[in-house]
């Protein structure tokens, strides 16, 4: 007779808390998805402040975790893991790890700067001035979107706060904590959003460290930006430890934490992801079968992909083996998310965003709602009928006299320029629901032409980049997908599962429950390729976008000028 352990299943929780959701999901050891849930989060808007309050994604976590084992029919006792992936937001908690506020409101509540946050420009502009060693592993500037501006900008603004605080953290080093008691920060998080030199522990490998003391912190460069009070206490505030993404925490979950979430005291718990690095652990390994027959040149074979986790914003992920500077381009970041591997991350700030901006339309969504499809189903379809009535070459030519520069939320890679703005060049009183769909077409290319802005970039300075995987809402849009192939020139991999972000978080809790010995190989264990998108072979194709990648990137040229202009006006 088999006995109830034996009998037991592998089951292991990925929770992801984005902008607007935290959800959760189960899958198996193969990576098959069992059952997903997601609950709604609150965001505060006002000006260049977005917050949130981590009490309220707590509850929306416990809620999610609880419907996603109801519907896959899942105990406690099933989950063998659990890991953690989230916004690179900024979170206050006191000495008790209660919320301290970081609002002008002085809301209790609101005790997160939310990642896409852009308050703290000018602080940004005043670490940026300095030549900080530092800074040449973030692409040579901090983005406002990083940590050290925002804290910055609470010391200056929010003195009281400021005095309050006993921890700041990463969200998903705090959900990681709130679940286990341990402080452990996860070198993801710390070194893409911190500063933190991930680089400084080389000498150990992923399998035989355990939490590592924090040596990676650069105390000059926190003293002379004015935040020395962050060093003080071996770093308590920031990190005192760290660890590979996976690493287990404390003693699991802890019993309080357990039962908020309907599960067993105990369970282990892996040092967490930022959500888009999740995405990357969740899909990089995705590759079709015929592709990974090579042993020899396993290690260098994931080196040729970049991974695109494309939902509200786009962060573009890319391996090597070396260390590689690109200017305007956040890295090389050494384990941030594939231990010994140094993490190249561009990124577009708003694409999802603003695609929703572009194409906001109530008559519109309300017709889709009627027809049961998405807004982009509905455009794609009408782009399809456009096509065939102005009888275009093929589908792309539709917006021949249409150009968009995208950096409506500024630039992150590669200008690294925070005040660029979007541009729409080739408006008519035209109102029509056509117009509209040209004008979104042209924003799908315009964002595919800054993904192959970025891919060129890299490329330039040492990648090998050949193939995309992509995951995240906007890789369920086909034109999208098309877009970009043709645009780059690059097949696409979409994964088995399109809930990437989600898998990679449970690939932390499978490593965490040492299902498997290293990240490296859940992640050859969990991933699979589902569709291949191949760019076309018109040549046609292949010179209009050319041409229309020409007009992109005189855009950028012509903004720059024209700020010049009248900054000089001005003066």
């Amino acid at each position: 007779m088999a006995t109830a352990a034996a009998t037991r299943r592998s089951v292991f929780l990925g929770v992801d808390v984005g902008t607007g959701s935290a959800r959760a999901g189960l899958f198996d050891e193969e990576g098959k998805l069992l059952g997903s849930a997601s609950s709604p989060i609150q965001i505060w808007k006002e000006g260049d402040c977005v917050e949130q309050s981590s009490t309220d994604i707590w509850h929306a976590i416990c809620a999610a975790v609880k419907a996603a084992c109801s519907l896959a029919n899942i105990t406690g006792e099933d989950v063998r893991g659990i890991g953690f992936a989230a916004t690179c937001s900024l979170v206050a908690v006191d000495a008790d790890g209660s919320p301290v506020t970081i609002s002008w409101s002085g809301d209790s509540r609101r005790n997160i700067i939310v990642w896409m946050d852009h308050r703290a420009i000018k602080q940004a502009e005043k670490i940026n001035s300095s030549n900080f060693p530092v800074l040449q592993y973030c692409g040579g500037a901090v983005s406002p979107e990083m940590q050290p501006p925002k804290l910055l900008w609470v010391k200056e603004n929010l003195q009281e706060s400021w005095s309050l605080v006993f921890r700041w953290m990463d969200l998903s080093d705090w959900l990681s904590y709130r679940a286990t008691g341990d402080d452990t920060r996860s070198l993801c998080t710390t070194v893409c959003k911190w500063t933190y030199l991930g680089h400084a522990h080389m000498q150990l490998s992923e399998k035989d460290s355990g939490d590592m003391e924090a040596c990676g912190w650069d105390d000059d460069f926190w003293e002379e930006i004015g935040l020395a009070d962050l060093v003080d206490g071996h770093h308590a505030k920031i990190g005192r430890s760290v660890a590979f993404p996976g690493h287990p925490l404390g003693t699991g979950l802890t019993p309080v934490a357990a039962k908020e979430l309907g599960l067993i005291a105990g369970t282990p718990v892996g040092t967490s992801l930022i959500d888009a690095h999740a995405g990357g652990v969740g899909v990089i390994e995705s590759v079709p079968e015929s592709q990974t027959e090579d042993k020899e040149n396993d290690k260098e074979a994931i080196c040729h992909r970049m991974v695109l986790v494309c939902g509200t914003s786009t962060c573009h992920m890319a391996v090597a083996q070396s260390k590689l500077f690109i200017p305007g381009v956040w890295g090389p970041f050494w384990s941030a998310m594939v231990p010994e591997y140094w993490l190249t991350e561009g990124g577009q700030s708003a694409t999802g965003a603003l695609l929703d901006h572009v194409i906001a339309s109530p008559l519109l969504a309300n017709r889709a709602a009627s027809q049961s499809v998405s807004v982009f189903e509905l455009l794609n379809k009408l782009l399809e009928s456009l096509k065939h009535d102005l009888n275009t070459p093929f589908l792309a030519a539709l917006t021949e006299n249409v150009h968009v520069l995208p950096d409506f939320h500024g630039n992150r890679s590669p200008l690294a320029d925070p005040l660029a703005k979007g541009v729409i060049c080739g408006l008519t009183l035209d109102s029509s629901e056509k117009q509209l769909a040209l004008l979104y077409l042209a924003t799908v290319q315009s964002l595919a032409y800054g993904t192959r802005h970025i891919v060129e970039h890299c490329n330039a300075h040492g990648h090998r980049i050949d193939t995309l995987l992509a995951c995240g809402g906007l890789a369920k849009n086909p034109l999208f997908l098309q877009e970009h192939a043709d645009i780059i020139g690059c097949p696409i991999i979409l994964p088995r599962e399109s809930e990437s972000v989600l898998l990679g978080a449970a690939i932390l809790g499978a490593v965490a429950a040492k299902k498997y010995s290293s990240l490296g190989e859940a992640m050859k264990a969990m991933n699979a390729a589902g569709l291949v998108i191949h760019p076309s072979n018109d040549l046609r194709i292949k010179k209009y976008h050319d041409a229309k990648y020409r007009i992109f990137r005189e855009l950028y040229e012509q903004h720059l000028a024209q700020r010049s202009v009248m900054a000089d006006a001005l003066a």
